[in-house]
């Protein structure tokens, strides 16, 4: 498999957006990372590998001051996020889309497939982990982000993982699991049981908010957050695959 090149989009403010994007049939696959990860994580990368073999179109991206966007990771938001995954969208894959979204990246794509509609064919999320800000965070570190940065150990990186008070903010503006979420395509979620990060009990509630009555969960029994395991990868390619052939 021949990687694509790597591409850099101004959003419009000087900072440019990191991408690679693989052209072929569609719908196109766009992969969605998680708070603070990129594009070259296993799930992502081997996504591609499959879209590949099947002459898939397909966009991996950085949001900006993740991976290899510009810009400053502190100064992100999930607002700030998902707009720097609406222009890459944009610029690649004017067409139908799948939002394949991991974590943090799982709440973009819903928020994506409200305001995309009919252009997207169908979402997945990894782990999804919408109003991860309501639930997520102790009240003690609601105070703490008031004033200072949030650190918090990852067992997934060998640096904390940095909150700050606008991405908290901005997360709390974006609440969706007590409302209605307006999408009606297909959506499919999977998550580990064993996630310590994100409980599978999010997947359920976002089944029940959704719109759609096309909406499936599967837990992995021994999964973990990740869900990165050969056979875990192989579960997310299934189901991809699995949402029917490209048009």
């Amino acid at each position: 498999m021949i990687t694509p090149d790597l591409e850099m989009i101004d959003r419009g403010d000087g900072v440019r957006l990191a991408a690679r994007f693989r052209p072929g049939i569609g719908p196109a696959l766009v992969f969605l990372p998680g708070y603070a990860s990129d594009m070259t994580g296993d799930k992502a990368t081997q996504l591609d590998v499959w879209a590949s073999a099947q002459g898939r179109a397909m966009l991996r991206l950085d949001y900006s001051g993740c991976g290899e966007s510009e810009g400053a990771f502190l100064d992100g938001t999930l607002t700030r996020w998902c707009d720097d995954a609406r222009i890459l969208i944009d610029h690649f894959c004017p067409g139908p889309l799948v939002l394949v979204g991991s974590s943090m990246g799982g709440w973009i794509a819903l928020m994506l497939a409200e305001a995309l509609r009919d252009r997207v064919s169908a979402l997945v999320g990894i782990a999804a982990a919408p109003d991860f800000t309501d639930w997520g965070f102790d009240e003690a570190e609601r105070r703490a982000l008031v004033d200072a940065t949030l650190e918090r150990h990852s067992p997934y990186m060998p640096d904390p993982m940095a909150f700050t008070r606008g991405f908290w903010e901005s997360g709390q503006a974006k609440l969706m699991l007590d409302r209605t979420i307006g999408y009606d395509g297909p959506v499919r979620l999977l998550h580990g049981q064993r996630d310590e990060s994100v409980p599978f009990t999010v997947s359920v509630r976002a089944a029940a908010a959704l719109r759609s009555a096309d909406v499936q969960v599967t837990l992995v029994k021994d999964g973990d957050h990740r869900l990165s395991r050969p056979q875990d990868i192989a579960l997310l390619v299934r189901t991809v695959a699995a949402l029917g052939d490209p048009a």
